[in-house]
């Protein structure tokens, strides 16, 4: 028995002095607000205080604690300790997420313990231990330092219809700072079997079970193990039904180290002690095809018998007389440029529980699609789509990369076979091996310029790893030559691409479907093009940039909504002052320091691509006088639930106090479709937008008011102001429908595109975001280490309808763009691990200086458009051409290392001298 302290209240706890703290907290206390991300001590989103002092609970084990005091983010929140942190991160938008908040104000709490002012360094060196894949930090840091003084309390909501534009703080924002918002797991019933997933420990590899059944027998509080023939309906999935392809357990042979081919399920106590490599699979390693060369040469092994040289799919827009336009240009540029696989992070592993609902099942889960999960689910356990219910929990970072089936099918089929809960939480290495990854990429284009500094010409061909399975290897081929030119405008213009198998892991959607990597080959270009015509970069992008009335590379023609060239404008004194500042340091050189300034544009289609998109917003009255807003679309962080509930009442015209919100579930919300393609706030918004002025008409007709009037909701009942009259309605009075509704509705928008033709033209996307982003940095040539300033990040978001949540996308992109172009890289069966695999942290995202154009898109909600995916796409290639800037010569091959930025150090020296 072990006795200790947690928060103010004596603990008694039986078990092993072994036992993580962590498992303690969660599972025998119930106090699930310390998060779990790594159990290694890498993340920091399980940081609790003991004695006062931050540490990580899942390196404490519980035996050294006795006597100890031990404080949650429960125990603080409810001392009030850290009320005022609380608010400070809720009004400057320093939660996304979630899943790290709880771990980021108890390090804050400790700190301001320490250190009641602290100042921005101070900040990050006191939360350093704490990891975060969304914000970009730099809301966190302002949070912090601006907490002892800021008054908090409630934030008085908008006036009616004055919601949109506004720094409303999250409407799900309380939970995520008290700790209590529940994720994956964290609500399974304590009764739950455990799950845990038998994968191929190879690349590729034959394998046959032996005895499971005498397993079962032989193993104390193992119930059941169940593998392929176990599947009562297809084994197979993606998110492309077409392509689908993926097993849920692998059958014969594994494709890439980590593929699933059983579960076993049993108690907790013997799921813990359970070493995986007891259960009876014998395995023999065969040759795997590991890039796509190997994939590509003759004689290699196929992975899918359909598919001829390892090819999933090829996409093309081309354009124009590429021949003639080259033979035009005075100036042609061309190289080629590399990147490899790069994980997710998000700091929540794949996690949940499902549980037998009469002949059905219902999925308690992390996911970004749960309609689109349903529909797979039910085909996989041959079932009605009615029977299976989906339930998002919170999302703890998604990225695109918990849009794929991972625990779903696994927890369902168990639960219905066994007829009980089970649960599954994946460790930080298996969701690293197991789960989708951006496309390594091998990318190659030619760009011609006359030398008055018009573009004429552009050829680009990329190849990108989609892996052992289709996944969303066919979006990315075929988005990737519609933006791979960048929002410039061609006298001719061709792209190709090709999605190629290998046995890496499947590569999936990851912020930008591809074109982050296409931006790096053409805006790197773009920059050699301009030096050696001899224009201004940034100008040479201004004489360059697709305006409104002009003919993108598809064809597509805007009237309105382009709003590129504000964005490239906004930058020019910043630019200048720059360029200034770079040159006059560069002339005084201090020891082996160089500093150079880089740009770079980008344009991205919000949705999906040539074909339908819709979303489903249902809003409705209550006879308690709320407005319930079912409101389907997950939000995972970016703001989703907040954003399309200040566009659904500024249309209905009531304040936002009035709506309730009901959150994704595919029982009580209609498909508001996935969340990707920063596609949410344009079509969800543009669904709520219609649903609101759907349900405000039938308010007015309910009223017999004019189409002017002014309504108010008081508890049960509707107040009408009208031409100098009010009147008010007991709602409490009127009949209502089968969900106590007085009146409903419930509208769909699709946004208008049309299917590409054979050379790729046609209209893809309704809505274009533009954007561009300034880098400044500082380049030790003796170390190779890049030292970033500051990052400048203009975008065109058509209209901010919450400049806050909007300003959190960029710097969450432009930090996800700062590992992209400097540190990470996926390396399979080598770094799955938060301590190997190097994200960014406090120290590494430099002051982000956002600067929002809002061009009034007509199609857009309020003229509104996406901007997560936009956000990450030009960081790396602006980085990438100020380390060109500052050492005179480029790196072609990401992550810009310091060994592979010491051999551009090489190469810039030789090329000076040689001049």
């Amino acid at each position: 028995m072990l006795r200790f302290d947690v928060n103010g209240v004596a603990a008694n706890v039986e078990g092993s002095l072994l036992r993580r703290l962590t498992d303690v907290l969660r599972d025998d206390l119930g106090l699930v607000g310390t998060k779990v991300g790594c159990e290694a001590g890498d993340c920091g989103a399980c940081t609790v205080l003991v004695d006062g002092d931050a540490v990580n609970a899942c390196t404490v084990a519980v035996g050294r604690l006795t006597g100890r005091r031990i404080t949650t983010i429960e125990g603080l929140d409810d001392t009030g300790e850290i009320a005022a942190l609380q608010w400070s991160f809720m009004r400057h938008g320093a939660a996304q997420c979630g899943i790290c908040t709880p771990g980021m104000l108890v390090s804050a709490a400790a700190l301001l313990r320490e250190r009641p002012t602290p100042n921005e360094q101070e900040v990050m060196d006191g939360l350093g231990g704490v990891l975060c894949r969304c914000t970009g930090y730099r809301k966190i840091i302002a949070a912090v330092v601006a907490a002892p003084t800021f008054e908090g309390g409630e934030a008085l909501a908008p006036p009616p219809g004055k919601a949109v534009g506004q720094r409303v703080p999250r409407v799900d924002g309380r939970p995520k700072v008290a700790g209590t918002d529940l994720f994956g797991a964290d609500d399974a019933p304590a009764d739950a079997l455990v799950a845990r997933v038998v994968r191929s420990p190879f690349h590729r590899a034959a394998f046959r079970f032996g005895d499971l059944d005498d397993f079962v027998a032989a193993t104390d509080g193992i119930v059941a193990v169940f593998t392929a023939p176990d599947i009562p309906g297809r084994n197979r999935f993606g998110v492309i039904p077409v392509f689908a392809d993926q097993p849920v357990f692998a059958v014969d042979t594994a494709r890439f180290r980590g593929e699933a081919v059983a579960v076993v399920v049993g108690t907790a106590a013997a799921m813990a002690d359970l070493h995986l490599a007891d259960v009876p699979v014998n395995w023999e390693e065969l040759p795997a095809v590991l890039d796509m060369d190997s994939a590509q040469a003759p004689g290699a092994p196929r992975l899918h018998a359909e598919r001829d040289a390892n090819e999933l799919v090829r996409g093309l827009v081309q354009r124009g007389d590429l021949d003639a336009a080259f033979a035009a240009a005075d100036v042609t540029v061309d190289g080629t440029f590399t990147t490899g696989f790069i994980e997710h992070a998000y700091i929540e592993p794949e996690a949940g529980y499902a549980t037998p609902d009469g002949s059905g099942v219902v999925i308690y889960v992390t996911t970004q699609t749960p309609h689109m999960d349903r529909t797979e689910v039910a085909a996989i356990l041959d079932l009605p789509a009615e029977d299976v219910r989906i339930v998002p929990t919170a999302v703890g970072g998604g990225f695109g990369g918990k849009l794929d089936l991972s625990i779903q099918p696994i927890v369902a089929l168990s639960a219905l076979k066994l007829g009980r809960p089970v649960r599954i939480t994946y460790t930080r290495p298996e969701s690293m091996a197991s789960t989708t990854k951006r496309h390594p990429s091998q990318l190659h284009a030619r760009v011609g310029a006359t030398t008055n500094g018009r573009l004429v010409a552009m050829d680009f061909t990329g190849r990108f790893d989609t892996g052992a399975y289709a996944s969303w290897g066919p979006t990315v081929a075929n988005r990737v030559p519609i933006h791979a030119g960048g929002p410039y405008v061609y006298d001719a213009y061709r792209a190709r691409t090709v999605a190629v198998h290998t046995n890496g892991p499947p590569s999936g959607a990851f912020r930008g479907f591809g074109v982050p990597q296409a931006a790096i080959a053409q805006e790197c270009l773009f920059d050699q093009l301009a030096d050696a015509i001899g224009v201004d970069r940034l100008e040479f992008r201004i004489r360059n940039a697709l305006t409104a009335g002009t003919s993108t590379v598809t064809g597509q023609v805007f009237a309105a909504g382009v709003g590129f060239t504000d964005c490239l404008d906004a930058l020019r004194p910043r630019w200048e002052r720059a360029l200034e500042e770079t040159a006059a340091f560069n002339a005084n050189p201090t020891a082996d320091r160089r500093r150079g300034v880089g740009i770079a544009g980008l344009w991205y289609g919000c949705g999906n691509t040539a074909m339908p998109n819709p979303s489903t917003i249902r809003v409705a009255l209550g006879s308690d006088g709320r407005i319930i807003l079912h409101q389907g679309a997950v939000d995972i962080g970016q703001g989703a639930n907040t954003v399309i509930a200040q566009i659904c009442a500024d249309a209905l015209g009531v304040s936002m106090d009035a709506i309730t919100l009901v959150g994704a579930d595919t029982r009580a919300t209609p498909d508001a479709g996935k969340t990707s393609a920063s596609r949410q706030t344009f079509i969800s918004g543009n669904a709520a937008y219609l649903a609101g002025r759907s349900l405000r008409a039938s308010m007015i007709t309910l009223a017999g008011a004019s189409a002017d009037a002014h309504l108010e909701l008081e508890e049960g009942r509707l107040v009408v102001h009208d031409r100098g009259e009010t009147r008010s309605i007991d709602l409490g009075e009127l009949p209502t429908d089968d969900a106590g509704y007085v009146i409903h509705a419930e509208e769909t928008y699709d946004p208008p595109t049309s299917p590409l033709d054979e050379n790729g033209q046609g209209d893809p996307y309704a809505v274009y975001g533009f954007g561009a982003q300034m880098a400044e940095l500082e380049v030790d040539t003796g170390l190779g280490a890049v030292r970033l300033l500051r990052i400048t990040a203009a975008h065109d978001v058509g209209k901010a309808v919450n400049p806050t949540l909007v300003e959190g996308q960029i710097e969450g992109g432009v930090a996800q763009g700062i590992g992209f172009a400097l540190m990470e890289e996926y390396l399979p069966g080598r770094n799955e691990n938060l301590h190997d695999y190097l994200i960014p942290t406090f120290g590494d995202v430099p002051e982000v200086v956002s600067i929002l154009v809002e061009s009034s898109d007509p199609v857009g909600p309020y003229g509104a458009k996406g901007i997560g995916e936009h956000s990450i796409i030009p960081t790396a290639p602006a980085i990438l051409n100020a380390i060109r800037h500052a050492i005179g010569a480029g790196v072609p091959d990401l992550p810009a290392t310091p060994e592979r930025v010491l051999d551009a150090v090489r190469r810039g020296t030789a090329l000076n001298a040689s001049r």
